[in-house]
């Protein structure tokens, strides 16, 4: 197989499927800054919850030991349905668009659906990630909340894949 020739694009076809915003969403999540500190923040604050219930048992005060580990699991509780009610949030909105369609080119990507027609330079996802399933572009900033996504799945064959690999590796950073 030869290098992909300048002005080739790679298309996809798919219909939305919460697995993949789902995936998606974990992605974005896990390249941002905030993410992971608050994740491990409210385990922390969930730990140390515990802890100080044992100590309230230790001590025989029962009712601040069940509050403080019912803080713990909502505390935890919380930071890890965050991804989850995203992803549900934007397949609901992704899902009822329809079957998708997207074109990825040198200039960037284009996805339509049937009510929206959106085109994204590659200057404002300049970075992206591959998982088994996925091709995730992501923005610049860190602390944004900004992606796309291009399912595996929706491209015409497995040679597909390397082509748009290569694609992305031209104007896109992996991650």
């Amino acid at each position: 197989m030869g290098e992909q020739q300048v002005g080739e694009s790679v298309e996809l076809a798919y219909s939305a499927e919460f697995a993949d915003v789902n995936e998606a969403v974990r992605v974005r999540l896990r390249a941002t800054r905030w993410w992971p500190f608050m994740r491990w923040t409210a385990r922390g604050v969930g730990a140390l919850a515990v802890l100080v219930a044992g100590l309230g048992l230790w001590v025989g005060d029962v009712g601040a030991a069940v509050t403080l580990v019912l803080l713990a699991a909502v505390a935890v509780g919380a930071a890890e349905l965050v991804p989850w009610g995203t992803a549900w949030s934007l397949f609901r909105l992704i899902g009822s668009q329809g079957d998708a369609t997207a074109v990825v080119d040198e200039d960037g990507g284009r996805w339509t659906s049937r009510d929206t027609d959106t085109t994204i330079r590659w200057a404002l996802l300049p970075r992206y990630v591959e998982t088994p399933r996925l091709f995730v572009l992501l923005t610049a900033q860190q602390s944004g909340t900004g992606f796309a996504y291009l399912p595996k799945r929706g491209l015409a064959g497995p040679t597909e894949a390397d082509r748009l690999r290569t694609l992305l590796d031209r104007n896109a950073a992996r991650v």
